[in-house]
This record gives structure tokens, C-alpha cells and sequence, in this order.
């Protein structure tokens, strides 16, 4: 089942579901019954059960009463997410490689232990929403193609057993980073969390729809031209160790997001560097869960 935020013909935000056998196509929710605030109350709120429920109710609703995808404006599934994203460093090793050759002492490869850090989101950006340049603030914009997971309920001090049912689902998170910012502070947080830069969607796909642990090819392109392909099954720290170890020391709420990395191929990868202009359309595919595109505006 794919959940999406969208604004209707007035301007106001609502959630719609649709499923992977009909693609192209977004059921409003208030059709079967179901009302929720965003969401974030969604997840609260939603039982197992109902989502069993609504996923077969979707499969045989009328393709009249839906909505086309071409004809709505998608928003992040999650616009105002209630705590920062929980992102990971230096998750793949061959994006490892490359961010050490682009600023040795700005990216340590050699940790043992992940790399963690937040980032801070104003209002997340939906597919087809523009990324601002922060032009005179930025000089090195940069995109990363990674895998969200979305928590589904409040987890503290959970097991490795306990982590596939603490997952509500998964989205597209381009994580866009001003290099310049991230590399002459002694942190991360402000070359990521610069307003627009945490684009997300199209959709929330629910985790009973993918395998886990998911291995997905996952990919970007920049102006068509293809930067990123790997696959989620080469993480270096797994979702269940992530969620493991933070669970240890702090509680994560339901509706948290988790960036679990991007794989090499970002614009700071290349030599020279490929860092994006305005003009420049972003593409960031998962398989299963689609393609979130966005232009530097």
C-alpha cells in the first residue's frame, strides 16, 4: 500500500492511498471511511488491522473515484516531521571512498561505529517542489539518494527481534547538502538542514510491501545523466543495528525518519566535483517505492 500527502483544489492538505497493482492512481482516504489529521496521526492511529483492511479495500476500489497522479500535486508524506531526521554517515563503502578523497578531514572513513547526525526540517519538500540554491549562502550543492524508514511506533530500548515490526514504512529521502557548510564547520547539522533541503516521497510504501531486510537498487540521475546505483543491501550498519542502538539511549517516537545513507555517486564523488546549479532536475529512484524528482530552483 502507498500512502501520499497532497493538497487538494483549495490549497488544503489530505492524504490518499493507492497500491502497487494500479499504478498511477491516488484514492482521496475520506472514501473508505477513515479521517486523520496528517500523517503523522495516520501512524498513531492507524491498527494493523485497518491497514489490512484499506489495502483491500484499495485493490478493488472504482478507478473513477481516483485521482490520476499526473493531475495532483504531491507533498512529502510527511511535510512537518515531529522531531529532526535521524541520518547516517558513511553508509556505503564506496561512498566512504569518495568522501575521503573529496576532504579527508571532514569525512573519517575509518570508524568502526556509525556515524550518526540530524538534520533539522523546517517544512520537507514534496516531489516536484524546487530545491532552493541559497545562492551567496552555498557554493557546492550537492544531492543523496537514500532509503527513509519510518518508525511506527514509539521504540525505546528495542531488540534485533522487535525492529521489523517497529517499521511503518518506507520513502525516498534526498538528503541535499551544502558541502561548503558541511565541511568548514566542525559538525554537519547546518550545510544539511538549510531550508528545502530534505525532499521526500512520493509516498510512504507499508512495510508489509517489501521484504526485510529491503534490498532495493536504488539510483539518481542528474539531468537524465545516471550518479548513484547500488542497492540497499550494502549498508554498512543495518536498519536493525541502527534502530538497536539509538533505541539504547533515547526514545524514538512513532513517525520517526531514519536517512540511512547514500551510496557513492554524488556530485563531490567526481573529479572534478558535480555540484548542481539552478536548473538542474534531480532524480532519486527506489525500487518499489518510485522516483522523487525535484529542480534546483
Amino acid at each position: 500500500m502507498k500512502l501520499y500527502t497532497y493538497r487538494t483544489q483549495d490549497g488544503a492538505m489530505a492524504l490518499g492511498v493507492g497500491c502497487t497493482d494500479r499504478p498511477g492512481l491516488l484514492w482521496p482516504l475520506e472514501q473508505f471511511g477513515l479521517s486523520f489529521a496528517d500523517m503523522n496521526d495516520l501512524i498513531d492511529r492507524m491498527s494493523p488491522a485497518q491497514r489490512a483492511q484499506l489495502g483491500e479495500q484499495v485493490a478493488a476500489a472504482p478507478q473513477q473515484e481516483a485521482l490520476p497522479l499526473s493531475q495532483v500535486r504531491l507533498c512529502a508524506p510527511i511535510p512537518v516531521p515531529r522531531q529532526d531526521l535521524m541520518c547516517l554517515g558513511i553508509n556505503y563503502a564506496a561512498h566512504a571512498v569518495e568522501s575521503a578523497r573529496f576532504h579527508k578531514d571532514a569525512f573519517l572513513v575509518d570508524r568502526k561505529k556509525a556515524t550518526y547526525f540530524g538534520k533539522r526540517v523546517y517544512q520537507a519538500t514534496g516531489d516536484g517542489d524546487p530545491i532552493p540554491a541559497h545562492i551567496g549562502l552555498v557554493d557546492s550543492l550537492d544531492h543523496e539518494a537514500e532509503l527513509g524508514v519510518i518508525l511506527g511506533c514509539d521504540c525505546k530500548d528495542v531488540t534485533p527481534e522487535q525492529v521489523p515490526s517497529c517499521i511503518f514504512g518506507y520513502t525516498i529521502v534526498n538528503d541535499v547538502s551544502a558541502r561548503d557548510l558541511q565541511t568548514t564547520h566542525n559538525q554537519w547539522y547546518f550545510g544539511k538542514s538549510l531550508d528545502g533541503f530534505t525532499p521526500m516521497g512520493p509516498c510512504i510504501v507499508t512495510a508489509d510491501e517489501i521484504a526485510y531486510p529491503p534490498a532495493l537498487a536504488i539510483s539518481s540521475t542528474v539531468n537524465g545523466e545516471k550518479r548513484q546505483d547500488s542497492n540497499t543491501d550494502h549498508l554498512l550498519h543495518t536498519i536493525e543495528e541502527i534502530v538497536v542502538e539509538l533505541s539504547r539511549g533515547m526514545t524514538l517516537r512513532a513517525g520517526t525518519i531514519i536517512a540511512t545513507g547514500t551510496p557513492a555517486g554524488v556530485g563531490m564523488g567526481f573529479t572534478p566535483p558535480k555540484f548542481l546549479h539552478p536548473g538542474d532536475t534531480v532524480a532519486c529512484t527506489i525500487e518499489g517505492i518510485g522516483t522523487l524528482t525535484n529542480t534546483v530552483g
